[in-house]
């Protein structure tokens, strides 16, 4: 098994004839100096066996025993004298599974976390709205399309009154059919001007464009400082929220081990798509349409940001 990200290679034990090429193209002082070599730039065989003393034999024989073991690319060119075989160092980093696959899924599930800024799209956005990063306020605040300004990425906090925000997670992360759960948390409160106690709301997810379910968020939390809150951001502004985390499995849905809906794992065709989608927000049907808060690990209670996790069957 290889997986190759930007210039980074997974490898695992499940596939030994890889691992048996690469382990023996590393063995050699001469390779591992022509992959340093190709570093700094892209050389031909006659230019690297010039930079390295070496008889040009012996570098082709080098350089194709590179080639075999993925870590090295080479392209044919024009030369003045027939075609340069040009080289370039295909991989910079190598990680090794040394368990098998199934060890490793059910160790470990696959971890994502998304800055609360991170989002794709912010629909139906209506006052009360805003940002504020950890610094400042990003932006006047109650103007909906400042949700799409650049300084988004900064926020570590975003409240609006109704509409939602939909962030994507990279469906190559998540392509597996043996996905068995997923749990997604984040911290978040509803929003009034300032804080209020009661201040119910409805605030929804969705996955992949099914509702999981809608949980009532009982006020908007303020009266003290939020443990990660900056203090600059006043205590008569919203201050911190509930971590809530949401579970799809084969049997159901639940919301901190409660169960809200029937929407089940294979409901959510997490791989037949080129991304999983989750929204978050408040609809503007709901019985209580009293806003939302939503929290990054900078702000509020919980040093999070939006976390998903994936488990595995065997």
């Amino acid at each position: 098994m290889k997986e190759i990200m930007g210039k980074h290679a997974e490898l695992s034990i499940e596939s030994p004839e890889l691992l048996g090429k690469i382990a023996r193209a590393l063995s050699s002082q001469v390779r591992l100096d022509i992959i340093a070599a190709l570093g700094y730039r892209s050389m031909s065989v006659s230019e690297l066996a010039r930079e390295l003393d070496i008889p040009m034999s012996s570098m082709a024989l080098a350089v194709r025993i590179l080639e075999d073991a993925e870590l090295v690319r080479t392209d044919s060119q024009p030369g003045t004298h027939g075609a340069l075989k040009i080289c370039n160092r295909k991989i910079d980093t190598i990680s090794i599974n040394l368990a098998p696959k199934e060890q490793l899924l059910k160790a470990q599930p696959l971890s994502m976390s998304m800055p609360i800024g991170g989002y794709s799209a912010a629909e139906g956005i209506q006052p009360t709205c805003g940002l504020v990063s950890e610094k400042q306020s990003l932006g006047t605040i109650d103007l909906p399309h400042l949700f799409y300004s650049p300084q988004r990425f900064d926020a570590q906090l975003i409240w609006f009154r109704q509409g939602y925000l939909e962030y994507r997670f990279c469906e190559t992360l998540l392509s597996n059919d043996n996905i068995d759960w997923i749990e997604l948390s984040f911290e978040a409160c509803s929003e009034a001007p300032m804080y209020r106690d009661p201040w119910p709301s409805d605030i929804f997810v969705e996955f992949n464009d099914v509702r999981l379910g809608t949980w009532t968020c009982p006020c908007d939390c303020g009266g003290r400082q939020g443990h990660l809150t900056p203090a600059w951001w006043g205590l008569t502004n919203t201050q911190y929220g509930f971590l809530k985390t949401w579970r799809v499995d084969q049997s159901g849905t639940y919301l901190d081990h409660t169960p809200i809906s029937t929407v089940t794992i294979p409901d959510l065709h997490i791989t037949e798509r080129s991304y999983s989608s989750v929204r978050i927000g408040v609809d503007p049907r709901s019985k209580n349409v009293n806003g939302i808060n939503l929290f990054g690990d900078k702000f509020g209670d919980h040093p999070q940001s939006i976390n998903l996790q994936i488990g595995y069957t065997l």
